[in-house]
């Protein structure tokens, strides 16, 4: 009977962390996703995805985005739970912006002429 109890004790400790455990590996880090977010543009714009005005524009933001970052960090020596959120939200937006710039197709269009 204590095996069985401690069985089902182990179990629901495992499957109760298993979504933090999903939701921590999800998660890249700053630095990761600004490294990302450079090499996608810079992929962009080699490929012909993204114009080079198009890519000043991402470029600018992005360097926004790492100034934020500079201005979290001083203030504190470290993001907190609440800086590194609104940063990730920023990050998500401009990863969906990088996104929608390289499925406008407009380079490709301009080529086709």
């Amino acid at each position: 009977m204590k095996r069985l109890i401690l069985t089902i004790t182990a179990a629901t400790a495992i499957f109760g962390l298993s979504p933090i455990a999903a939701q921590s590996a999800e998660w890249m880090s700053v630095n990761r996703r600004q490294a990302s977010l450079d090499r996608r543009i810079d992929r962009g714009v080699r490929n012909g995805e993204l114009t080079r005005t198009e890519a000043s524009r991402l470029r600018s933001q992005y360097r926004e985005l790492s100034r934020l970052e500079s201005q979290y960090r001083r203030s504190g020596g470290r993001l907190t739970d609440r800086e590194r959120r609104d940063l990730d939200q920023r990050f998500d937006r401009l990863s969906s912006r990088v996104r929608n710039q390289k499925d406008d197709e407009q380079e490709r269009r301009y080529r086709r002429r």
